[in-house]
């Protein structure tokens, strides 16, 4: 019998393909790390765009570019760190769902009756 696997959206699958039942691999965390760290200072960069042709109106091409790459790089290192933080959370917390799955199937499958087996 096969078992079901989840099958989320290509955004979904792209940031954060979790299913809460087993940890990420290490090239999923890698993918993760790595779409956060891009996608997010990405956006942040084009949503900065208008701010800096309305405010660097008379800013030279230098200085405008300036600022551009300071976003992108700050988004980068910051998405990036959260990125690593969060992927270090769901591995621990499925890590320990497994645990208490393990330790919860070991106590059901024990013989009833207590200590005499009655």
């Amino acid at each position: 019998m096969q078992e079901h696997s989840p099958r989320f959206k290509f955004t979904r699958r792209l940031l954060l393909p979790y299913s809460g039942e087993e940890p990420l691999t290490r090239s999923q965390a890698r993918r993760v790390i790595f779409s956060w760290a891009t996608v997010f200072p990405l956006a942040l960069l084009i949503c900065t765009l208008p701010v800096v042709v309305v405010f660097g109106a008379n800013a030279s091409l230098q200085r405008v570019a300036i600022i551009l790459l300071l976003v992108f790089v700050a988004g980068v290192v910051i998405f990036g760190v959260m990125a690593w933080f969060v992927v270090l959370i769901l591995n621990r917390s499925a890590r320990l769902f497994q645990k208490q799955q393990a330790h919860t199937s070991a106590r059901i499958s024990k013989p009833s009756g207590g200590r005499y087996g009655s």
